[in-house]
């Protein structure tokens, strides 16, 4: 009986830290393994309930709700639908036209806990904060957010970073430094319709309604001068008119640089961080107030005289800065501001002179012919450069389009994201292109009549020739090309699919006679077309890439009268720019992709029809700006047209034209130089007819 007493006394003694041991582990199951929150849908839907709360208010604030309400949206409405049809056509249906006629964005369905400022949010911020990290917040999570708590979160939105470092350029022992806001779609939430920059002894007079942000806008900074953030709380979103929500502050960004900022926003004065020449570059913050619906380019289309008129910009080579000219005239006018320390830059001065080519030439399309970057360190953020390359062109409310060259996605942003900015721009025709092909931006634009037909008169081909094929990593890690890309077979199968898919037309084209449109009278241009047999074939093409072929340097035709080549302009003033692998472009694509699909296009044939594509339209060669035909395609270079890019002292930089008349059928081409400081429409240097009357057999 004693041993039984003394066993059970014994299992007595060790209930208790058994018991504890067992209730600990058991926690710790539960914190390391059970309990691992992830940013997935349950948290987003935690976190965005929002949305949907449904608040307590009385009659009389809910008639004011819905009032405001409906005024609001009556008159965004009315703004959003209207379209404005392109000066000089008569279509009366647009629906089928792209860029005409899009579904609205049903802003409550975007989220509130992202950030994205290409999204067109109506929704007001409610509360602002600054932290200082020296681990970079994308790693550290909540370690480097600010306090919150799951309240807070759910009244005033969950705090959401803005994904830019306003330290980047002081160096990394500076820190990150991120701005952070809260977004909410409550109507009884105060939201945020001013914000101010002020140094650590000022603030803004009357106080009432400013809230000051407490970390330093140049926390981390060495020996600079506190600037701090103060944000002003206005109405709730139930007392706003529709006057007020086009005040509040939609979005934040950062801009890197001393140019404009991103389409939309505005830039906050003082910069965070000014610009010390060859050491650091400024540092911004820029604001978007209410929504601003970004303009759509117009479909492409002739004049009614049968004009259409294409700008080529080739190789800005922007940067983040303001830009170094390279080979300027010494002594000249540009020279001395070039040189001068608080000169406007190359990237500047490149703008004016293409402000004054536009406005001479008042061309219907501008097509950006790669390296609008400059890539090789100088254009680490490329969301600051993107802002102003094409700001020009745009802002005259012209149509364009862009192809990548091999230094635009050399850093910091890859030709995916580039191409999702430069398709939220103002008046873009940029496109990604199908997803399973080489390279990104590989598309078609179609130019149509300007008579109710809207018939195809003029293909535009757009690819791009990638970057770099061969290279390698020196020992500080940073890659060095040695060879460049070149167009893969899957573009040559694209191309021909596309070629292929084009229905043939009537050529010459008349335009509709339009007895239906009652007054209009639409006369008919034969007068203006070269008298020809009417045949039917695809209508004339143009195509544009970067990289040039190895057909670009081949022998070019001769003229059959007179027996000189067909080779106008400059070329041999620097080694040839294609790359050294090939698919076969020209042959498989160019010279197999013909006018008219009913005839057995075949390599030597005498009775071979002609190509579809008339030109091929490169970049690259900055002192190379020459046409050459080779087998019955002229292969055309731009010419340097930017002081950013190297040139040669005494090549003026220049840009070429294309125009298209008498509905496609003629192509002449011609480039305009700089000139001299006297002469600010430049010179016309080359005109010559490539494709139709006038045009060498």
């Amino acid at each position: 009986m004693s041993f039984v007493y003394r066993f059970f006394r014994f299992l007595r003694s060790m209930c208790a830290p058994i018991t504890a041991v067992i209730c600990f582990s058991c926690l710790l199951t539960f914190i390391f393994i059970l309990y691992q929150p992830t940013p997935g849908p349950g948290i987003k839907q935690r976190l965005g309930w929002q949305s949907w709360d449904s608040i307590s208010m009385s009659n009389e604030d809910l008639a004011a709700v819905s009032s405001t309400n409906n005024e609001s949206t009556s008159n965004q409405e009315a703004e959003d639908n209207k379209v404005e049809l392109p000066e000089g056509v008569d279509w009366w249906n647009v629906s089928g036209i792209p860029g005409l006629g899009e579904d609205k964005v049903d802003t409550t369905s975007l989220p509130l806990d992202v950030w994205a400022p290409l999204l067109p949010h109506d929704t007001g911020l409610s509360e602002i904060s600054v932290t200082h990290c020296y681990m970079d917040p994308i790693y550290a999570g909540d370690l480097c957010a600010p306090s919150t708590t799951t309240e807070k979160d759910a009244i005033r939105g969950p705090w959401v970073r803005v994904d830019r470092n306003l330290n980047d350029e002081s160096g990394y022992m500076s820190g990150f430094l991120s701005i952070w806001y809260r977004r909410t779609r409550r109507l009884d939430i105060n939201l945020i319709d001013s914000i101010r920059l002020l140094p650590s002894q000022e603030e803004p007079s009357p106080l009432d309604g400013w809230t000051k942000v407490d970390k330093s806008l140049r926390t981390g900074v060495y020996h600079a001068n506190p600037l701090f953030l103060w944000y002003h709380v206005g109405k709730t979103a139930s007392e706003m008119t529709s006057e007020d929500k086009n005040q509040i502050i939609t979005e934040i960004d950062v801009l890197f640089g001393e140019d404009v900022p991103w389409w939309g926003f505005e830039k906050l004065e003082p910069a965070t961080m000014h610009r010390k020449e060859g050491i650091t570059e400024g540092t911004s913050i820029t604001i978007r107030k209410g929504v601003h619906t970004v303009p759509k380019a117009p479909p492409l289309h002739f004049s009614r005289d049968g004009k259409f008129k294409i700008m080529q910009i080739a190789d800005l080579h922007y940067s983040v800065s303001v830009g170094r000219c390279l080979d300027m005239r010494a002594d000249s006018k540009l020279d001395k501001l070039c040189t001068s320390p608080d000169g406007p830059g190359s990237d500047n001065l490149t703008n004016t002179l293409l402000a004054r080519m536009l406005d001479v030439e008042k061309p219907d399309l501008v097509v950006f012919t790669g390296d609008q970057l400059n890539g090789q360190g100088s254009s680490w953020d490329p969301k600051s450069v993107l802002a102003k390359f094409a700001k020009e062109v745009w802002g005259r409310g012209i149509p364009w389009a862009a192809v990548f060259g091999n230094h635009d996605s050399e850093e910091g942003m890859d030709r995916e994201d580039q191409m999702k900015l430069m398709e939220s721009l103002p008046y873009s025709l940029a496109q990604r292109g199908p997803q399973d092909l080489h390279g990104v931006g590989n598309y078609m634009l179609k130019v149509r009549s300007a008579d109710p037909s809207m018939t195809h008169l003029l293909t535009l081909y757009f690819l791009d020739s990638g970057s770099y094929s061969k290279g390698f990593f020196n020992f500080w890690g940073m890659f060095t090309p040695t060879a460049y890309d070149w167009l893969r077979q899957d573009q040559i199968d694209w191309f021909l699919r596309e070629s292929a898919s084009i229905s043939m037309i009537q050529r010459p084209f008349t335009p509709d006679g339009a007895k239906d449109l009652g007054p209009i009278n639409w006369a008919r241009q034969t007068d203006q077309l070269t008298p020809q047999t009417h045949r039917l074939a695809k209508p004339n093409a143009l195509m544009f890439f970067h990289i040039p072929l190895p057909e670009a340097y081949s022998t070019p035709d001769k003229n059959p009268s007179t027996q000189r080549p067909l080779d106008v302009g400059l070329s041999g003033l620097e080694p040839n720019g294609n790359a050294e692998g090939t698919d076969g472009f020209f042959e498989k694509a160019l010279l197999n992709a013909t006018e008219s699909n009913h005839i057995n296009a075949q390599a030597g044939s005498e009775t071979r029809p002609k190509q579809e594509v008339k030109v091929v339209a490169n970049g690259h060669c900055h002192i190379t700006e020459n046409c050459r035909r080779v087998k019955g395609v002229w292969m055309c270079f731009g010419g340097g047209g930017s002081y950013s890019g190297y040139g040669k002292v005494g090549f003026d930089r220049r840009f070429r034209v294309y125009e298209i008349s008498e509905y496609g059928e003629k192509i002449r081409t011609w480039k305009r130089t700089e000139g001299v400081e006297a002469e600010p429409e430049g010179h016309v240097v080359d005109d010559m007819v490539l494709v139709g009357s006038g045009a060498t057999p």
